[in-house]
């Protein structure tokens, strides 16, 4: 059950770890550690549904310096690094997350990262989105739309979208095919 390949545990066995153990599994997930510390001591959870009810739950628990952890776990849209250095896993699933990026013309690219600059600016954090099944010229236009919300009000759309990439990469930590989420 290592951040590399091995096979990805099932709840139960996920439930009967070492506390370090299932923090590391946590972590690929999402890097806010009081959601990390919280979801390591609610366990047993005994089923994914439990669990990711559970995710949730002590999501929307945390407030916005909680929320600005996570986001330095994850790279800026169209990038590889994070503020925060990222395991094996970690990284693979942030570049298939991002797949749409890679295929974008170079002009669509360079607008991404000056958004992202702009973004950065304006909001005190990455632009975090859940950018599964999406391309670059999709997650430019969210771009451009976000960047007209509030900051209070942006913090907390992008904690929505943290929260889909967590439940994402907990339900594929569990074997459980990737699915496009609502936007």
């Amino acid at each position: 059950m290592s951040e590399s390949g091995s096979p990805s545990p099932d709840v139960s066995a996920f439930d009967a770890l070492p506390e370090h153990e299932a923090a590391m599994l946590l972590e690929t997930c999402c890097g806010a550690s009081a959601w990390i510390h919280a979801m390591v001591v609610r366990r047993p959870f005994g089923t994914l549904h439990v669990m990711l009810e559970t995710a949730g739950e002590v999501w929307w628990s945390l407030g916005p310096d909680d929320w600005r952890e996570a986001f330095d776990h994850h790279p800026r849209i169209g990038e590889a690094a994070a503020a925060v250095p990222q395991g094996e896993r970690s990284r693979a699933w942030s570049s298939d997350e991002q797949r749409g990026t890679s295929v974008a013309s170079a002009d669509v690219r360079q607008t991404l990262a000056e958004g992202n600059r702009e973004y950065e600016r304006r909001f005190g954090h990455i632009y975090l989105v859940c950018a599964t099944g999406r391309s670059a010229e999709d997650l430019l236009a969210t771009l451009r739309t976000r960047l007209t919300n509030d900051p209070a009000t942006e913090l907390r759309v992008a904690a929505g979208e943290q929260a889909k990439v967590t439940r994402l990469r907990l339900e594929k930590m569990f074997g459980v095919p990737p699915a496009r989420p609502d936007r």
